[in-house]
């Protein structure tokens, strides 16, 4: 009979010991790594079965968690790995089966520099009150931006820190901040419940790890109107589809009003993508926009499209096009032409740029 703990500890344990960015424990494969974007399944492992599935599934989830799986067919959490690192756990269905999805959350939280991120971002840090925004699809580092950012204010300002998750991902220690990290479903029922009560626990910093309703997005806005320093993160490429994701959950007779609101509170979006290295690993690609007068004009007025120009021309007060920094590393050999010219959004405009 397998022990399903022990096995669990031998996967994970490779998982650091590989520097592997994920494992997967799906039924018909082998456990497999994720590494630098590739897949790569263990062959010398044991092809998983169902029984096998369900096996570490039990082993990880305390009774509530069970319940709540079976009850929503998915589940997310994070792990503690005997404290070496943590880990978020995905847990879902497929075919009738459990599947599982871990993605390794190092101890350290990294520092902007050594997450090989725009200096201007730092700024963000300084503000006593507004709105900053960290976009990007799915597993392109959003998380960990926010961490850096919030971390710098954490060894920088005696703040109190407020953290609502889904779930607790980067460990904040206190330094000059007091920081109090509360997870769905564990501390509070909901990111919109949450919001509505944090304005009774005096933060000064309240970081949202996702905006994922109306009821968010707008709490998270009065949040920023009001004398809070606001870090959040969204699903979207670039700044001109975050303002209209934004604006567009409202109904259409609140939209003007939103975009006042958030012209007002906005201190910036960064867009960021995780692009392969020709040395190895993976480097951030950020779009950043400061909301300056111009900006915060084009979003009043809602002339969204014309943000890019305003982008472009404005690097002197540290706004960065995506473009001008995909030239930037294929320059430095950071990354390959056809890399650049894949995550790009106008590749016209690249060839250009780099000729």
């Amino acid at each position: 009979m397998t022990n399903y703990s022990e096995k669990l500890k031998q996967l994970l344990s490779l998982v650091i010991q590989e520097e592997a960015s994920d494992l997967h424990l799906s039924v018909g494969h082998a456990p497999t790594f994720r590494i630098t974007g590739n897949l790569i399944p263990l062959v010398k492992e044991k092809i998983i079965s169902p029984e096998d599935a369900e096996g570490f599934a039990s082993t990880l989830m305390s009774d509530f968690q069970r319940k709540r799986f079976f009850d929503e067919k998915e589940i997310d959490f994070s792990y503690d790995f005997e404290g070496k690192a943590r880990f978020r756990v995905n847990t879902f269905f497929q075919k009738g089966s459990i599947s599982m999805a871990f993605r390794l959350i190092p101890n350290k939280i990294k520092t902007i520099e050594e997450l090989n991120l725009p200096a201007v971002l730092h700024d963000f840090t300084r503000h006593n009150q507004g709105l900053v925004l960290v976009t990007g699809a799915s597993s392109q580092g959003k998380s960990t931006t926010l961490a850096a950012l919030v971390d710098e204010v954490n060894h920088t300002q005696p703040v109190h820190i407020v953290t609502i998750e889904d779930p607790i991902e980067y460990v904040f220690e206190d330094d000059r901040a007091i920081v109090d990290q509360r997870e769905v479903y564990q501390d509070t029922l909901s990111f919109s419940r949450a919001l509505k009560s944090i304005f009774r626990q005096d933060p000064d910093v309240i970081m949202v790890g996702e905006m994922r309703d109306l009821e968010t997005i707008s709490t998270t806005i009065t949040a920023a109107e009001t004398g809070h320093l606001v870090f959040a993160t969204l699903h979207t490429n670039s700044a001109p589809q975050t303002i209209h994701r934004v604006v567009d959950v409202f109904p259409s007779d609140q939209q003007n009003q939103i975009r006042f609101q958030l012209a007002d509170s906005l201190l910036g979006i960064v867009s960021q993508r995780l692009i392969p290295r020709i040395q190895g690993g993976f480097i951030p690609a950020c779009e950043v926009m400061t909301a300056n007068l111009a900006i915060a004009t084009l979003i009043r007025e809602n002339k969204i499209h014309e943000i890019p120009t305003v982008i472009e021309t404005s690097a002197k007060e540290g706004m960065i096009s995506l473009n001008r920094r995909l030239v930037d590393l294929v320059r430095r050999k950071e990354i390959s032409l056809k890399d650049a010219l894949n995550y790009s959004v106008n590749p016209a405009e690249l060839k250009n740029l780099l000729k």
